[in-house]
């Protein structure tokens, strides 16, 4: 198995890469815009990409140094949903991760284009329907061109012959996959589109088409003529995975059968209209009400036909009168009955619905066969009723039709009960009908990471919950055709046993317009000549092989085996948890019989999009919300943070209110980058000057703050990278986000004044070291969030990486941040000491809040109450229990705490809660515009070994401030004393 979940060291020589070598930071800092804002941002950038070739596939031979992503190919027929921008993101997310990382990511988008939403799609959008007795016209045109989402009745739709209906199909779907892809490119998603597939394409049909050839020689594939479940609007054959259980509305008719002496037996059904199909009258054999029936016959209602009454484990005695009529065929028991009892076949039912027109000849009585002949040609719906009325007249029902209602099974698609009809259909072996098969598949799930893990169990169930191999042909139009002719006798007998097949070198073939070998176009149809198998595989066929399409597995060519070795198995399959039992299920049996391996090493598995009713956004409901909506309102950027901030497995709603914050961060992140870059920059206008060089280097960061924002910066990048290792982009994103926040709102508070160089509060004028200590700080954490939030935030982050490094590329080629020069350039420090300062400079701000002055309203005196025995959570969720100080501390003048903070410029380290205050008293007293004194005391864990002189002061103080012990438990840092001076005077605004 491919171990993707380390980094590796071929990062791109272009970008500065951060690794446990690196001094410094190089910036070539650009021009800042005079306002920034995400505006625009998705045009800019996208266009970038695309002409610098951003995310293309550098075709990397080394297996170890790719990540490769079997990227979910959407069905193309309509429009998308923001469920797909949901998942999608999550998938774009590790590929950027990854990206950064240094891999050469192979990251391609395919379009599932064929299979029956499409074809429904083309029906109504053309208003047409394929009558496959008509001939091609290369001169057709369509009597409609989109119809607003109408749907043109079936008596409207023109007929036209298979082959314009698939050329009318390829030209919607290349005009829809456009849409599409405009869509994925605004998202963001890093697709490399050079690498795009169809699945109607050539490579597709082509590789299809020989794995099915290859698992016919081999015998894994056969066809049969058998009852299978059939949908009758489509009239096609559906899957075991392609069926919807869903309640259904009927009625229990107690109907009389007659012994050979006349007495009734009554039945209870819900399908009275097959009763002209019955084959026999079914009890459990340890029933004892019918135990004197088993081995006698009996005469069936209206039609007169003779049918035994016989035993079967599968009868059910408590359900209705608990004997059943057999009919061929009501249901899947009916077909268990039919093959274990070896009982004859009946079927009345065609695939159209309807039932047969010609009354069948096992109806014999001339009544039974009048009565027949007011059912023929009736749909189900109607016969049932037809019959009841019957019954009626003829005194063989009993009562009334009771309700109730049954599970049903219905076709996914579909808006009708699913029938059993008998037809010639192909079969795949998956395991449901071969042991070993079945336990290799499950031994293979088990190898296979599942994020989450307990997805996994979803996997196995269904394998083990198979009671057939896989029916992968349909009696469609667009789709990959079966690469088969059969041979018709002299007689003119199809002979289905021995197909006609190409060799792999003539592969893709169109069977009805191709012609096998030997054979001549004017033998089409003709006795002695060939007919074209007309099926074409099930969509799940094709998209089950979208491992090996993407890798290019058994293409010819040195440059298309490089690709395939260099790529497969894949890193990644990332898809919704709803269809497991159908792509992730039916690639590991494809990859299993071709491959004898995984297709993937790593699966992630996303939840529903929930509407504002927690029911599950699809197209089908109608609840869905196109994407372009709120990323036109909100940017690319916030709707992609709504997508990252659901953890995986998990449904999540669809909120606005998570995309505004997401909007908020990307604004923020703007916003902050460029107050920093244009500390020092500003010329006399105080506008943004030219371009300039610089270099942050991490062995500038010299002050105890600063250092402390190292370490926490350094724990944030352990930790998310961590999280995202493990495909838990969610967490990852959480504790970046935290980090990021508290970066902003308290140190560039704390750090500002200093990084200007000014004193504005306490008249001490930081040293040009402090200065440095404090741009270099900023410089280097901006530069690590653009490249931390630059997976979330593509747009955003390759803004602010662009004014930091104007020749640098892209940030999304850059390289992820490794925390040890972070940490280095921590020498030690605590990563709680900035969350100490943070809460010392809000509780200054607190008191100017309760007081209702302005936060510049300066503070003549403070004194502050460090509860050192409170434990402080950092940013990352690294707990740190504080060392309380022994007893109270002398006051400190600021000009005292100035030269405190002096001195952890070299290289001390704060120790205690009140250490940590202490030591960036100046940056505290700047940023909260204190002018006056600073006095510091540590409070103690009980309440009652608060110093008594503290409590005095603290009676005393008439500036407001906080007096009880119980806030000192709640809050690590109160003011207890202090004293405003006069609020500053408004200035009149600048016209």
């Amino acid at each position: 198995m491919t171990d993707t979940s380390k980094s590796i060291e071929n990062i791109d020589e272009t970008t500065h890469a951060s690794s446990p070598e690196t001094e410094s930071v190089k910036a070539d800092l650009a021009p800042l815009p005079d306002r920034a804002g995400v505006e625009g941002l998705e045009e800019k950038w996208t266009r970038r990409w695309e002409e610098e070739g951003t995310y293309k596939f550098r075709n990397t031979s080394d297996r170890k140094a790719v990540y490769s992503i079997d990227t979910p190919p959407p069905t193309v027929s309509g429009s998308l949903h923001v469920g797909h921008v949901f998942s999608y993101t999550h998938t774009d997310i590790i590929a950027r991760f990854k990206r950064m990382q240094g891999f050469d990511v192979f990251y391609p988008m395919g379009w599932d284009d064929n299979g029956l939403p499409t074809e429904r799609r083309v029906q109504n959008y053309y208003g047409v329907r394929v009558d496959t007795s008509l001939k091609y016209d290369p001169d057709f045109k369509p009597p409609f061109e989109g119809t607003e989402g109408k749907k043109i009745q079936a008596k409207d739709q023109v007929p036209v012959s298979r082959q314009n209906f698939i050329e009318l199909c390829e030209k919607l779907t290349a005009k829809d996959e456009k849409l599409f892809e405009d869509l994925w490119r605004t998202l963001g998603l890093s697709v490399d589109w050079s690498q795009t597939y169809h699945t109607i394409g050539d490579h597709p049909r082509r590789v299809a088409q020989k794995a099915f050839l290859r698992n016919l020689a081999r015998g894994e594939a056969y066809q049969q003529d058998a009852p299978g479940l059939w949908d009758v609007t489509f009239q096609t054959a559906v899957a075991q995975a392609e069926l919807e259980s869903r309640e259904y509305d009927g009625f229990y008719h107690k109907i009389a059968f007659h012994c050979e002496d006349g007495t009734p037996l009554y039945i209870e059904t819900t399908r009275p209209e097959l009763l002209p199909a019955c084959v026999a009258l079914i009890a459990h054999p340890d029933d004892a009400r019918y135990q004197k029936y088993f081995g006698h016959h009996v005469y069936s209602p209206l039609f007169k036909v003779k049918v035994p009454v016989v035993a079967h484990p599968a009868a059910e005695m408590d359900k209705g009168a608990g004997i059943a009529m057999c009919c061929t065929f009501g249901d899947v028991t009916d077909v268990q009955w039919w093959r274990d009892l070896k009982l004859p076949t009946r079927s009345i039912l065609q695939r159209n619905g309807r039932l047969i027109m010609e009354t069948p000849d096992w109806i014999e009585d001339s009544e039974g066969r009048s009565n027949f002949a007011h059912l023929a040609g009736k749909t189900t719906f109607s016969a049932r009723k037809e019959i009841v009325d019957l019954l009626h007249e003829s005194g063989d029902m009993d009562g009334e039709p009771r309700p109730t209602k049954r599970m049903t099974n219905f076709y996914e698609k579909g808006d009708k009960p699913l029938e059993i009809v008998t037809s010639r259909q192909w079969y795949l072996k998956n395991g449901g009908t071969d042991a070993k098969i079945r336990k290799d598949l499950i031994d293979l799930g088990r190898q296979l990471d599942f994020h989450p893990d307990f997805m996994r169990v979803r996997y196995e169930n269904w394998v083990n919950g198979l009671n057939g191999d896989w029916l992968v042909s349909r009696q469609r139009f667009f789709g990959v055709p079966f690469p088969l002719w059969y041979p018709i006798s002299q007689s003119g007998a199809v002979d289905y046993a021995h197909p006609l097949t190409p060799t792999e070198d003539q592969l893709p073939i169109d069977p009805t317009t191709d012609v096998p070998e030997g054979y001549k176009e004017d033998q089409r149809d003709q006795a002695g000549g060939f007919t074209a198998e007309k099926d074409i595989m099930d969509t799940w066929a094709t998209s089950s092989l979208t491992p090996q399409i993407v890798t290019r597995w058994e293409e010819a060519g040195q440059e298309n085996q490089a690709i395939f070795n260099a790529t497969f198995p894949m890193d990644l399959r990332p898809q919704g948890q709803d269809i497991i039992r159908t792509w992730l299920f039916s690639s590991m049996d494809r990859a299993y019989l071709e491959n004898h391996q995984l297709p993937w090493t790593h699966t992630t598995l996303s939840g529903w999009i929930l509407d504002p009713d927690h029911k599950k956004m699809s197209k089908s409901k109608g609840n869905v919300v196109v994407p372009s909506e709120p990323i036109e309102k909100f940017g690319a950027d916030a709707v992609r943070y709504w997508a990252a901030s659901a953890r995986l497995g998990t449904d999540a709603a669809y909120e606005i209110s998570q995309m505004k914050i997401g909007r908020r961060l990307a604004i923020k992140l703007l916003n902050a980058t460029k107050f920093a870059l244009s500390i020092g920059r500003e010329d006399a206008n105080h506008h943004v000057g030219q371009s300039a060089r610089t270099t942050w280097k991490f062995s500038d960061v010299t002050v105890a703050l600063d250092r402390s924002v190292m370490a926490a910066l350094a724990s944030v990048i352990d930790t998310a990278t961590e999280a995202l290792n493990a495909y838990d982009h969610a967490k990852a994103l959480e504790i970046i986000e935290t980090f990021f926040w508290q970066f902003c709102d308290d140190y560039i508070e704390l750090a500002k004044n200093r990084a200007y160089g000014t004193a504005k509060a306490t008249g001490k004028v930081p040293t040009k070291e402090e200065v440095l200590s404090a741009r270099t700080t900023l410089g280097l954490v901006l530069d690590a969030f653009a490249r931390l939030l630059a997976p979330y935030l593509p747009y955003a982050s390759e803004e602010t990486y662009s004014w930091m490094h104007e020749n640098g590329g892209s940030v999304h080629r850059a390289a992820w941040p490794v925390s040890t020069p972070y940490r280095i350039a921590a020498a030690g420090a605590d990563p709680a000491m900035l969350q100490w300062c943070g809460d010392a400079l809000a509780a200054l701000r607190k008191i100017k809040s309760e007081n209702k002055v302005s936060m510049k309203t300066p503070i003549l005196r403070a004194t502050l109450s460090i509860n050192g025995s409170a434990q402080s959570t950092s940013a990352q969720g690294t707990s740190t229990q504080g060392a309380s100080a022994q007893g109270t501390s002398s006051a400190q003048s600021t000009n005292e705490a100035n030269e405190g903070q002096q001195e952890n410029s070299n290289h001390s380290v704060p120790a205690s809660p009140a250490d940590f205050v202490r030591s960036a008293l100046v940056d505290i007293a700047e940023a909260g515009h204190v002018t006056g004194p600073i006095t510091i005391v540590s409070a103690q864990p009980a309440a009652d070994a608060v110093p008594e002189d503290v409590n005095s002061v603290a009676k005393a103080d008439t500036a407001g401030g906080a007096s009880g012990s119980e806030s000192e438990k709640q809050n690590p840092v109160l003011v207890i004393s202090s004293e405003l001076g006069e609020a500053p005077k408004k200035e009149p605004r600048k016209k």
